[in-house]
């Protein structure tokens, strides 16, 4: 099959806060820039399963159970009857629509390209862009290139991942109903925030981590107000424990550990990390290294192994927030 070729200044794979801020700032420098998206979306999973939606969903939850009223007046009958899992995705996807059509907006107003398809390096600044179907429709050389491609939940093999019981903090944005018990495997920060969230829509939820406290990345004074704040909207917290198989059941899952004890609930969200999004990049193929972590290594520049090739935001590794990657990618461009 044919393919079109295209030529830039800057080769930008991914759309998410990274990306976005480094194809902004290299188009204001007066720079050619592609973006290449793999997803139908832009946006990365910041926009559209990270951090706008958690957040999107936190107000709307405060919103919608009258939660700071509640907590003030310490009165039940202020609190809606029952949220629904419709009210919560309707107020979502219009947050999700309104962000995606504003950043569209930037990048055609400071004249970015932008090529939907999954990128993968040809050699250095060669970048080939496949639909679909694996076929090749674009190959973009450039000057420069940044990989901004995120990560994305682990996913180990042995945990038996579904669309209705056993989630990950993609999949969870999908659920037709509002769980009446939940298991969270992983007390860190999209543990932590997840389990609030429905814990405040009156679902039993009980956090399970390795580590003694929520958070712990935290001042352990801090982590420890924030666990008791929680418990006190019907929170569970277990510490020191080690989880060793998740079973499937008809009604519910069941969680075994390594000291022989059990607990099972409705749903559960395994949360524990995430990892880089390079699969389809072939970055070996250049040269590009790793981190122990599964993570692209990088200078204090943000340059790869290869000086013209750079990498920002979540695929490189921590801090892994919003703003921090933004800077990253305004920086490396």
């Amino acid at each position: 099959m044919s393919f079109q070729e295209v030529h830039a200044d800057l080769i930008v794979i991914g759309s998410g806060p990274a990306g976005q801020k480094a194809a902004m700032q290299a188009a204001k420098l007066g720079k050619a820039v592609v973006v290449i998206e793999k997803d139908r979306y832009l946006g990365g999973a910041s926009l559209n399963s990270g951090t706008i939606p958690s957040k999107s969903l936190r107000e709307a939850i405060l919103d919608l159970t009258n939660f700071y009223a509640r907590s003030f007046y310490a009165q039940e009958e202020l609190a809606q009857e029952e949220i629904s899992i419709n009210q919560l995705n309707f107020r979502l996807h219009k947050v999700l629509e309104e962000q995606r059509a504003r950043l569209l907006k930037q990048f055609t107003k400071n004249k970015i390209q932008i090529l939907h398809g999954t990128a993968s390096f040809v050699e250095q600044n060669v970048v080939d862009v496949a639909d679909e179907k694996g076929s090749t429709i674009y190959r973009v050389i450039g000057q420069y290139s940044i990989i901004a491609t995120g990560s994305k939940p682990r996913n180990p093999q042995e945990i038996p991942f579904d669309r209705h019981k056993v989630l990950d903090s993609t999949r969870l944005l999908d659920i037709d109903h509002l769980p009446k018990t939940l298991i969270v495997l992983g007390g860190g920060i999209i543990g932590s925030e997840y389990a609030s969230f429905f814990a405040a829509l009156g679902t039993k939820v009980t956090v399970i981590d390795k580590k003694e406290h929520m958070l712990p990345l935290l001042d352990e004074e801090i982590s420890l107000h924030l666990q008791q704040a929680l418990n006190k909207i019907g929170l569970r917290f277990i510490g020191g424990k080690v989880f060793k198989a998740i079973t499937h059941h008809k009604d519910y899952v069941m969680v075994q550990f390594a000291d022989g004890s059990e607990e099972s609930a409705e749903m559960l969200l395994y949360a524990l990390g995430r990892v880089a999004q390079v699969d389809e990049l072939n970055i070996d193929k250049i040269g590009i290294s790793m981190t122990e972590k599964g993570f692209i290594s990088v200078n204090a520049l943000f340059q790869t192994a290869i000086p013209t090739i750079y990498a920002v935001g979540d695929v490189i590794g921590e801090p892994a927030l919003t703003s921090t990657s933004m800077e990253q990618g305004r920086l490396a461009a």
